[in-house]
């Protein structure tokens, strides 16, 4: 009878530790927190930058799929994927560097919701063409 009581244990440690690793990722995206890491020296800690290379695995979609749909989560991601580069980790200490990477992902944002908006007034105003053709 021990063993389904470990199993149900172990599925929910699993399960926390998907979902802490999940938010950790998430967390990712934002560059005063890599400046809050960096500071504290978490970036020369060997042992966090193995992790952050064990994390990695996010990326592939089986993973990605639970990211957040908010558009600066996708950002996550690329920033893991510089995280692994030490000359990126060591800029971090530096608060104007996040200042920077911070209004570049503003930026982004703006341009990717202006882009979207008008993507989805052109896909209206073809399907009011169409519909009002096929009448």
């Amino acid at each position: 009878m021990a063993a389904p009581v470990a199993m149900e244990t172990d599925d929910a440690g699993n399960r926390l530790r998907f979902q802490l690793e999940l938010e950790f990722v998430q967390c990712l995206a934002n560059p005063n927190y890599l400046n809050f890491l960096a500071q504290r020296g978490y970036f020369k800690d060997k042992a966090f930058v193995n992790y952050l290379k064990y994390l990695l695995y996010w990326k592939e979609p089986e993973y990605a799929k639970y990211l957040k749909l908010n558009p600066r989560y996708p950002q996550c991601l690329h920033m893991l994927e510089l995280l692994q580069y030490e000359h990126f980790r060591k800029e971090l200490v530096n608060a104007q560097c996040a200042k920077f990477i911070d209004e570049q992902q503003i930026l982004h944002w703006q341009h990717y919701s202006r882009k979207r908006m008008r993507l989805q007034q052109a896909l209206a105003e073809q399907q009011q063409h169409n519909n009002a053709s096929g009448k």
